[in-house]
């Protein structure tokens, strides 16, 4: 039998077993977890996520019985410990800790020492015999209560530290004397008062309930509805609040606090990585304030205990953990284990390797590895060449490189990287900075270790980070960095940033496209042996169809035609061709394109060395060949004022009639496709005879013979399909009786009007292929022209709830899906075992993949470089049917 939820909202870590995520909070679920494995867990307990979800339906009011419950558990924990809440000879302390389902690192709040007041402080003094341990933890309380409770700002709290760091001529909060930190926690005392008109409560049970509505709140705060926008999780989750007792990681020299992983978040390789503050708190660790040390170069003792710890954790939990530990005078103590946030490279390297390693199946290592990641396995890396000389060097946080303008200011950062490409350059990053990154190209830290936020979140994001870059100092003021050598870089200036090596570089340096790792290729193998739909790439030109081979593509679902045409030695031959005022004139300029079209077909056959290519014939409006009106007419006015002829003039004006004359209000809905080759069918002529020449000579001069698949886009009608399949095969029996040869063709169409999903049936009769082409679907289904709805209102629209995300994203199941689905059936129902793909932009988007395989189509094209993704996604979507069908 499972968890039953029904049980007490508020339970010890030993109670909640057989609790999940949703229900525990990740953080929850991995102390309760630990908690069972006898790990050494400080006692402390769960307010789960129930209680997160009725404060919010209750309008921000804890619900009736759980401050009851909770102290209920503080009496349990107090008998656990031996110590006191809120009591004078042993005081017990709590950390108050958000946990979302999914984690979210440092988007949410979290209280340390709570519990500690005027009186407790003293006696903790006396009880340690450390009165600055005591009065370090005292003001670290006041701080974060202050700011995170009570809505202090925390800009005055930093300048106090600051000012008594300057006075004391010390640069570190660790080298404050006890007297300092009696006077920081007076003035810090007096900005609560000052900020809040309220006095820091001295009632232990007070500052509780504050700090459990604070968590509560902070589910809400901006920064974690930003990164869960960016993530896509959901916001009806809630947060649960993790109670636990305090361990002390600043209590002196033989005390510290770390963050840990069971292997290396960067690049996957086996081994405990991490890093050690000695003496702090966890805070201290990730907020990048002071640089740590390795995990190698902490207490021998302490770190073998660790490394068995590390051992238990992943062979219990099968995947790279992500743990942070306390140590209280040479004492271990576990605070946190989740699945550590890992970059692309190392996902795969993990997956693969545990795959190896026989910790997980084969199955389970595709799944391991979402296939959203691998876009950022594929960005470009710096040339490997490149001589240019290094500004400076930090810690290589995320691998990868960018190049952008840099920015300083955050929110400067979050509006200006929508529209160019930034480095955000921060002296560390906090959480507020979450908006900044997603915007930035890349981040680059003058403070902070390869655990801190930046490292972290710039991981889980796969952009490339460089932190902890102490070579650079940052003046905010003036918003420019100079480097140990003198150079400065001011705001707007361009830099390069490697987060594979740490270098920084001045300008935009060279890079290069990436190879597969042999890690990628083999999970990529797995995947192909798994999944049941096929994966094709959209390709225009003979270097695109081979890179997309390179990575896999069995064809190729999409050639372009119109983009052949706009080549600058073929640009002047269709606009004499647009401007012909017959059909034979018009002919006659097409076959001077003809050579041109027969070169680049033969390319890209052969470069598909025998796998099926989808060539789409030509599908733009003509009025999308030449200039436009305005350009024209300014063309003309300088010509009249420069003396021209009039024979010249007079040939412009005809042009600018001409172009007048194919002008539309509604391109998109106008005279393009199919609508166009029915007025004008010497075009498509042209192209079949282009096409299957092509396909003849490679054939005799001994190349793999190609698979032809010609495609007419924007069919509506099935009479439409039928005249324009007979002007196809016309061309083609003309051609087969002039070379005395002949050769296997299929020609099919595009669904891609509402019309044509609904007739499928009918235009199935005569056409040997479908192809979705579900960009134009999408628009003709919605009724939106994606080029002003995507800016003008779509946003807003997510932003309100009316759409969960853009259908140009991923597909809309409901609606699109809906005639997808219709068209599958009757298309099938009129030619069994038609073949059927789709070749929009939605054919590399892992959602929508999942929806067409579940839909039963044979085939999804992408680009080249989204291939990888989709044979990955492909092979989720297999898992996923397998797992449903089981559970069926």
């Amino acid at each position: 039998m499972g968890f039953v939820p029904t049980m007490e909202r508020v339970m010890l870590f030993q109670e909640a077993r057989g609790g999940d995520k949703y229900l525990l909070g990740g953080k929850g679920y991995g102390l309760v977890e630990m908690t069972s494995l006898g790990l050494p867990v400080p006692p402390g307990f769960v307010i789960t996520t129930e209680v997160c979800k009725q404060y919010y339906a209750s309008g921000g009011k804890i619900p009736a019985g759980v401050l009851d419950q909770v102290r209920v558990k503080i009496a349990e924990v107090e008998r656990l410990t031996g110590k006191k809440f809120g009591g004078q000879d042993r005081p017990l302390l709590f950390s108050v800790r958000s946990g979302a389902p999914f984690s979210m690192p440092g988007m949410m709040d979290t209280v340390l020492n709570l519990g500690l007041n005027d009186e407790t402080t003293e006696r903790m003094a006396a009880i340690t015999r450390n009165e600055r341990f005591a009065y370090d933890s005292y003001r670290r309380l006041i701080q974060m209560f202050g700011k995170i409770a009570m809505g202090a700002d925390p800009g005055p709290f930093e300048k106090v530290l600051e000012e008594r760091k300057r006075k004391s001529g010390v640069k570190m909060d660790i080298e404050l004397t006890p007297e300092d930190l009696r006077g920081v926690v007076r003035e810090f005392k007096d900005i609560v008062r000052a900020e809040t008109g309220k006095d820091f409560p001295q009632d232990p049970y007070l500052q509780l309930e504050m700090a459990v509505e604070a968590v509560l709140n902070s589910w809400n705060n901006e920064r974690a509805k930003e990164y869960r926008k960016f993530y896509k999780i959901s916001e009806s989750l809630g947060t649960a609040v993790n109670i636990q007792s305090m361990v002390f990681g600043n209590f002196g020299g033989t005390s510290g606090s770390g963050v840990g992983f069971t292997r290396n978040p960067s690049t996957g390789e086996d081994g405990m990585f991490g890093e050690y503050l000695p003496n702090s708190q966890g805070e201290d660790v990730v907020a990048g304030m002071r640089t740590p040390i390795g995990i190698d170069k902490m207490d021998p003792q302490v770190r073998s205990q660790l490394e068995d710890v590390a051992k238990k954790l992943e062979s219990y939990f099968k995947d790279m953990q992500d743990f942070e530990f306390t140590v209280e005078d040479g004492k271990l103590f576990m605070l946190q284990t989740r699945n550590g946030k890992r970059t692309a490279q190392a996902a795969v390297k993990i997956a693969v390797d545990m795959s190896k390693e026989g910790l997980i199946t084969s199955e389970e290592s595709i799944a391991r590895v979402e296939p959203e990641a691998l876009e950022s396995l594929l960005h470009r890396r710096l040339d490997p060449d490149v001589r240019d000389k290094p500004l400076a060097k930090g810690l290589d946080a995320s691998p990868g490189a960018a190049s952008g303008a840099v920015v300083f200011d955050t929110d400067e950062a979050a509006k200006v990287g929508q529209s160019e490409k930034i480095i955000l350059v921060r002296p560390e990053t906090t959480p507020e900075d979450i908006k900044g990154m997603i915007a930035a190209q890349g981040v680059l830290t003058m403070r902070g270790g390869m655990t801190s936020h930046a490292a972290v979140v710039a991981r889980g994001m796969g952009k490339p980070a460089v932190v902890g870059c102490s070579e650079i100092e940052i003046d905010m003021e003036k918003e420019t960095f100079t480097t140990v050598s003198g150079e400065k870089v001011s705001k707007g200036e361009v830099v390069t940033i490697d987060g594979t090596t740490g270098k920084i570089y001045r300008g935009e340096v060279k890079m290069v496209e990436p190879e597969p790792t042999p890690e990628l290729t083999a999970l990529l193998k797995t995947a192909d042996e798994v999944r049941r739909i096929g994966v094709w790439a959209n390709a225009d030109t003979p270097e695109a169809a081979r890179k997309a081979r390179e990575f896999g593509a069995e064809g190729i679902g999409l050639c372009r035609t119109e983009r052949m045409f706009n080549a600058p030695n073929r640009l002047p031959i269709v606009r004499e061709m647009i401007m012909s005022k017959d059909a034979a004139a018009r002919r006659e300029h097409l076959y001077r394109l003809f050579p041109f079209q027969l070169s680049d077909f033969k390319g890209i056959f052969e470069a598909m060395g025998g796998r099926p290519v989808v060539v789409r014939l030509l599908d733009l409006p003509l009025h999308e060949f030449l200039p436009p009106p305005e350009e024209l007419m300014l063309d003309i006015q300088s010509m009249k004022e420069q003396g021209a002829t009039p024979a010249e003039i007079e040939k412009a004006e005809v042009v600018l009639a001409r172009v007048r004359q194919l002008a539309e209000h509604n391109p998109m809905l106008g005279h393009r496709g199919c609508r166009l080759a029915v007025t004008y069918p010497e075009i498509y002529e042209m192209q079949a005879k282009a096409i299957l020449q092509a396909a003849i000579e490679l054939r005799e001069e001994g190349k793999e013979r190609a698979k032809v698949k010609i495609m007419i886009p924007l069919v509506a009608l099935a009479g439409e399909f039928r005249y324009l399949k007979g002007v196809v095969d016309a061309a083609a029996d003309s051609l087969f009786k002039e070379l005395g040869a002949t050769f296997e063709y299929q020609v099919g169409t595009m669904i891609e009007t509402p019309r044509a999903a609904l007739t499928a049936g009918e235009i199935a009769k005569d056409s040997d292929f479908f192809s979705f082409g579900t960009n134009d679907l999408t628009q003709t289904t919605f009724g939106f022209s994606r080029d002003d709805v995507e800016a003008k209102f779509i946003p807003w629209y997510i932003e309100t709830g009316l759409l969960h995300e853009s259908p140009f994203d991923s597909v809309d199941v409901q609606g699109v899906g809906r005639l997808v689905r219709m068209a599958v059936v009757e298309g099938r129902k009129s030619k069994g075992g038609l073949e059927i793909g789709i070749c929009g932009e939605h054919g590399g988007d892992p959602k929508s993949i999942s929806f067409f395989a579940e839909a039963g189509l044979n085939y999804v094209s992408c680009s080249a470089f989204r291939v990888p993704v989709a044979r990955l996604a492909a092979a989720h979507a297999a898992l996923t049917q397998k797992t449903l069908s089981v559970t069926a």
